[in-house]
């Protein structure tokens, strides 16, 4: 609520008030005027009747006329003003109490106006005075729990405060998990690059002494796989870092699944492995089909190297919420303790290949959640089996 509306409102409270009190000075004033007159009329008739007691018949004929409301043969003569009396007269000894009434309904109109003037004030400095010790304690690291004092003008800058400083607080903790983490992938890949390097110095080592082209080859593999783990690494630094470009575009399913299968042909030919792709229509998903494909592709090959011989299977279908892609072999599967740990970066499981470095599952999970897809890992059908999720909305 604006500063005006405060002010109109407290204005309203406190002119409300005044005129309840100046009603309630009206009325009690109303009252003390009917008990004048009630006691003027009482003890006038009262000494007439004492005086003359045969005048009380009058009296009450008179008085009856007078309170039916009949008043004409009442006050026809103006007897009063015939005998020299007048309205002031009669309220000269009122006139005091009259003005006491008024000046003690201004006054409580004032003092009510200060005392709530002064309360709202002190009201308002207590909630940003409190407002202002919180947030002293978040500048001092400590997060403690903003009171709310029930709804007032305050509630809504009081809950942006506190989400404000929760959204800080959050974004510290995933500033600082972020930095934990970068400085762990840094051990990993100092560690995932100096087992290629040594083999290298190994097989250098080694052609000096006997120059054969086995030694050649093994040179040539670990540095197929240094460049295979600095390309791995550039995409997740740019997928972390946020600078990864993709171009979303509505892509065909069972196209997706045949181009990652078709840049595996190699790769399927050397293991005897082969991959059934059933063609179940037209089912299209809003993604980037090259990164999509290299996800799609590293999940292929996971299940070719843990199948070798034996059959991909890929499935698909779709409903108005999300499009499922499923892709499982007929290996042994995932050991029980490496499913929670499958993507995870650098996590190489129990039946991981002698050349794998961890990398590629996690990067297929990076990529595919950019993508409003979720991805999971499990034993089903006695293999490994991969399930992806892309979300319509």
């Amino acid at each position: 609520m604006s500063g005006k509306k405060n002010i109109l409102v407290t204005f309203g409270f406190v002119l409300s008030a005044s005129l309840i009190a100046a009603t309630v000075s009206a009325f009690l004033v109303s009252y003390y005027y009917s008990q004048l007159q009630f006691d003027l009329l009482n003890a006038v008739c009262g000494e007439v009747m004492e005086q003359e007691p045969g005048t009380k018949k009058i009296i009450l004929m008179a008085l009856k006329e007078y309170t039916d409301g009949n008043l004409d043969n009442v006050i026809k003569n103006n007897v009063l003003y015939k005998l020299g009396y007048h309205v002031s007269d009669f309220s000269r000894f009122t006139y005091g109490q009259s003005v006491l009434f008024i000046i003690i309904g201004f006054i409580t109109g004032v003092l009510l106006f200060i005392f709530t003037f002064v309360y709202r004030n002190k009201i308002e400095t207590m909630r940003i005075r409190s407002l202002a010790e919180y947030l002293e304690q978040v500048n001092i690291g400590k997060l403690a729990i903003l009171s709310t004092s029930g709804e007032d003008d305050f509630s809504k800058l009081e809950d942006e405060i506190y989400k404000t400083v929760t959204f800080l607080y959050h974004t510290k903790d995933l500033a600082v998990q972020a930095k934990n983490g970068f400085a762990e992938n840094l051990s990993n890949i100092a560690h995932q690059i100096k087992t290629p390097i040594t083999a290298i110095s190994l097989s250098v080592q080694m052609m000096k002494q006997d120059f054969k082209n086995r030694h050649l080859e093994q040179v040539e593999k670990q540095l197929l796989r240094l460049a295979h783990l600095e390309e791995a690494l550039l995409v997740l630094s740019r997928l972390d870092a946020g600078t990864l470009i993709l171009k979303k575009e509505e892509v065909d399913v069972f196209t997706l699944l045949v181009l990652a299968a078709d840049n595996l042909q190699e790769l399927f030919a050397s293991s005897g492995t082969s991959i059934n792709i059933p063609e179940l229509g037209g089912m299209l998903v809003i993604v980037d089909l090259d990164w999509t494909m290299e996800a799609v592709i590293n999940l292929m090959k996971n299940c070719i190297e843990h199948s070798p011989g034996g059959t991909i299977h890929c499935f698909y279908a779709q409903n108005p919420l999300y499009t499922e892609i499923t892709i499982w072999d007929d290996g042994e599967g995932f050991a029980k303790e490496d499913i929670p740990h499958l993507f995870e970066r650098f996590y190489r499981g129990q039946n991981a290949s002698e050349g794998g470095i961890g990398i590629g599952l996690a990067l297929s999970k990076e990529i595919i959640e950019c993508q409003n897809g979720t991805i999971r890992a499990k034993n089903k059908h006695g293999g490994a089996f991969f399930e992806i999720c892309f979300y319509s909305h």
